[in-house]
């Protein structure tokens, strides 16, 4: 995540909808990925002829600008909802919020590394969409008994559960996880939907030399995963015991990684007044420097490891032909 300034030259951060220093309102623009500042006129108007999204107007959910002679009333961001919570439901509104946040932050990542970001809703056959679904589990007045979050022809669907973070816990240690996040979720779908339009059929020797065959039966890997209860010897070829279940389960994990790695890489450097690396081995190298730094901080601060993962020679590789299917991308558009 790069630094952010309000027009006032005061320092603003990615969620921020008003400037501490000189209390003008902010939102983000998604085509240049910085902070505008409102006019004064008018709170809904910013500069340069943008204005707020109607989730903000509606439940001050968003923080993101869309052009003011645009015929929409919602944000890149929230043109990609298909369906969200009942918000008169329990405390749906504060949840919908997260995922809402989390969403943002992914979005972010995908802009910034120049891939394209297209709403379903628009028309785009190969676009994206989003369902924030909550299932009997947690509230038995709604329709769904269980709901999984995953990815289907470019919907990616959230449980709306994994915005507590309670139960994101549970799920942790019920599945052995030494990671779960809301965004960690967001990051790992996204790879399913990218998996077709950076792969395809033109990328598919190369990623099966690197992950193996992904059309390997779906359904019984994940069975045998699961039923296995406890995994072992994953650590020397996959980032996770999950990515061990499967290629495409890998590619995702991996692909996931990849985004995290990107984002907060660029966050420490813009700390540090330093520029990031360019090349893929120096992102890695990096990052793995950085990533002690924070555990190492969390440690001395009596919390677990915020970054508790191992990338070597074979994850290593796995990231390179990430980091290539996406240059490639960027490349082409």
């Amino acid at each position: 995540m790069k630094r952010f300034e309000c027009r006032c030259g005061g320092r603003v951060f990615f969620e921020n909808t008003r400037c501490l220093s000189c209390e003008a309102d902010l939102g983000f623009d998604p085509t240049t990925l910085r902070m505008a500042t409102s006019t004064g006129a008018d709170d809904s108007s910013f500069d340069n002829g943008y204005r707020v999204c109607r989730n903000k107007v509606d439940f001050d959910n968003c923080n993101w600008l869309l052009r003011s002679d645009s015929s929409d009333q919602y944000c890149v961001s929230c043109q990609l909802n298909r369906t969200i919570p009942h918000l008169n439901s329990g405390n749906n509104l504060v949840r919908w919020a997260t995922l809402e946040r989390e969403k943002r932050r992914l979005l972010y990542s995908l802009l910034d590394i120049g891939l394209p970001v297209k709403s379903k809703a628009r028309g785009w056959p190969d676009g994206l969409a989003f369902d924030f679904i909550e299932d009997q589990r947690s509230n038995p007045a709604v329709l769904e008994p269980f709901i999984t979050t995953g990815h289907l022809d470019g919907v990616i669907t959230i449980n709306v559960a994994e915005a507590d973070q309670l139960y994101r816990l549970q799920m942790r240690l019920k599945l052995g996880e030494v990671y779960r996040t809301v965004l960690g979720h967001f990051r790992h779908e996204s790879g399913h939907y990218y998996f077709n339009l950076l792969v395809g059929d033109h990328n598919i020797d190369a990623f099966r030399h690197v992950f193996g065959n992904e059309t390997t039966d779906y359904t019984r890997a994940l069975d045998v995963y699961y039923g296995m209860r406890s995994t072992t010897g994953w650590e020397s070829n996959f980032i996770s015991a999950y990515a061990s279940s499967h290629p495409l389960e890998d590619w995702a994990e991996t692909w996931a990684h990849y985004l995290l790695i990107w984002d907060s890489l660029e966050t420490a450097c813009t700390e540090q007044n330093l520029e990031a690396p360019r090349h893929v081995d120096d992102i890695i190298d990096q990052w793995i420097d950085t990533a002690i730094h924070f555990n190492q901080t969390a440690r001395s601060l009596g919390l677990d490891d915020p970054y508790p993962f191992v990338i070597n020679e074979a994850i290593r590789n796995k990231l390179r032909f990430v980091d290539g299917v996406v240059r490639e991308e960027r490349t082409r558009t």
